[in-house]
């Protein structure tokens, strides 16, 4: 490993103002407030700044909103499968694809998209997200009629692909954005605003949208929902022209310094995938995570028929069911995203998440049955507290194994597994229902996350950006200030920007 001569001599640096809002932070004042030194290494060169900027926040809220209104609309259909069904007098097979064409539509845009993401960066890319969302809420608008399932269904695809610039962007925003304490907590809040949209997916259509025979009537209700996740989608669109920026002039982290000094020219993105493929940890992660969230979709989507198969009427509780799994993982995201940032016990909190995400799915389904409401919702809590609590652990642990390539593309190969099993397991778990009922396809969904377990059981816990940044830190702290008084300790955590294997 060649001399990296600057160094951030404070990694946690005062927070600046900015208010920039279409290009890096930057602030003219800054600069006296910025702690430099000189580290010795031959040639005096300046040490790396590294700073916070306040509007980090106002940078994740904002994402979190857009994210929120995107997922909001993946499941605004499925909670009322039964209701979709009648008004547009199609087959409940039919309604579970406006949920899975979420699914399906990232599988073949992730890898042109987060090539975009690594060529043109977070502002535009948020751009496009919201441009895409706007677009399909209003074409949702003009769907409200019994013989236009077709447009509706053109409305949630224009949706579905805006969510493919969503998903794999709270790890990134994090890394450019937080500081190497808050980067866990960061992209927990990220993934708080997808989690918070389905919790009111799950809530509002039920309450908007009731079970009545009058199709006028019934039409009426079905546009006023779709006006106002239309008005909502609008008005955080021009939020995000106005607000939205690329990255901070000076960046966070050693880690992040480190990755904004490759040349451009060294990177490349096909490179880039193929180390990723060959990275046995991550690859075992990759699948582990596609199967734990799968499972997920696959209950979201179909827990309106589960839910009236043993409680018949219950369309509403079963919006609140929906919104008690999903507001449970809200909790365990933030609760693991802040214990992560203070333990830094990536495969611990991982593999002990995994596990009780499977006892939780046992438990909900051999109590579902049982004909008590009450309990059905202690279950589903316990469930989506760990289950959807898992979603940013997923994240922060790929970054941690695959750093310093783009957090953009292990987050993206990350969803497309779970895309793909999320498919996989609606279809079969429908089947399942149908045919056996709803023990039987909650016993089909465990099983996969035992497998799941034991895969994360196995992963090798290569904390990268952890090293890269705690031997940033003895360097500086080193008499000579070179890499070569810190080789003993630093030799394979950082072996050039592009050339780590697993």
């Amino acid at each position: 490993m060649g001399d990296i001569t600057r160094l951030p001599v404070n990694e946690n640096a005062p927070e600046t103002d900015d208010t920039d809002p279409h290009s890096e932070a930057k602030d003219p004042g800054a600069v006296e407030h910025i702690e430099c030194s000189i580290i010795p290494n031959g040639d005096s060169s300046p040490a790396l700044e590294t700073r916070l900027y306040k509007k980090r926040w106002a940078i994740v809220l904002l994402f979190s909103s857009y994210s929120l209104s995107n997922a909001y609309q993946w499941i605004q259909y499925g909670i009322i499968s039964n209701i979709m069904t009648k008004f547009y007098s199609v087959e409940a097979f039919a309604i579970d694809w406006l949920s899975m064409v979420y699914m399906l539509t990232y599988i073949p845009f992730i890898f042109p998209v987060t090539w975009l993401l690594d060529k043109k960066g977070l502002r535009v890319m948020a751009l496009l997200a919201n441009a895409l969302n706007c677009a399909g809420t209003w074409i949702k608008v003009a769907s409200a009629q019994p013989n236009l399932f077709w447009v509706t269904m053109l409305g949630q695809f224009a949706s579905s692909l805006a969510q493919v610039f969503i998903l794999g962007m709270p790890s990134r925003l994090a890394s450019e954005w937080f500081g190497v304490d808050e980067v866990s907590t960061a992209c927990s809040i990220g993934v708080f605003g997808n989690q918070m949209g389905i919790a009111i997916g799950f809530l509002v259509p039920p309450i908007l949208v009731p079970n009545v025979d009058d199709m006028d009537e019934l039409a009426h209700h079905i546009r006023i929902m779709f006006y106002i996740s239309a008005g909502v989608a609008t008005l955080i669109f021009v939020l995000v022209i106005i607000v939205f920026q690329e990255r901070p002039e000076i960046p966070p982290t050693q880690a992040q310094a480190q990755a904004r000094n490759i040349p451009p020219e060294e990177y490349s993105y096909m490179a880039s995938i193929l180390r990723l493929l060959r990275n046995k940890p991550f690859m075992l992660l990759v699948v582990s995570y596609g199967l734990n969230v799968g499972c997920f979709y696959a209950v979201s989507t179909l827990l309106n028929r589960m839910i009236i198969e043993h409680y018949p009427g219950e369309e509403v509780n079963a919006g609140r069911i929906g919104l008690t799994i999903v507001i449970a993982g809200m909790v365990g995201s933030l609760i693991c995203g802040i214990w992560l940032d203070k333990t830094k016990t990536y495969k611990q909190t991982t593999l002990a998440i995994y596990l009780l995400s499977l006892i939780g799915m046992l438990v909900y389904a051999f109590t579902l049955n049982l004909g008590h409401l009450w309990l059905v919702f202690v279950m589903a809590g316990l469930l989506g507290f760990f289950m959807t609590g898992y979603l940013p652990l997923g994240f922060e642990f790929a970054v941690e194994l695959t750093y310093p390539e783009s957090e953009g593309t292990s987050s993206g190969l990350l969803n497309c597994s779970a895309q793909i099993f999320g498919i996989i397991f609606t279809i079969a778990q429908g089947k399942i229902i149908d045919t056996w009922g709803t023990l039987a396809g909650n016993i089909f969904l465990c099983i996969f996350l035992l497998i799941g377990s034991v895969m994360t059981g196995f992963i090798k816990s290569d904390l990268r950006r952890q090293k890269a940044n705690l031997q940033a830190e003895v360097q500086a702290a080193s008499p000579t200030g070179s890499v070569s008084s810190v080789q003993d300790y630093g030799a394979t955590a950082y072996s050039g920007p592009w050339q780590q294997q697993s």
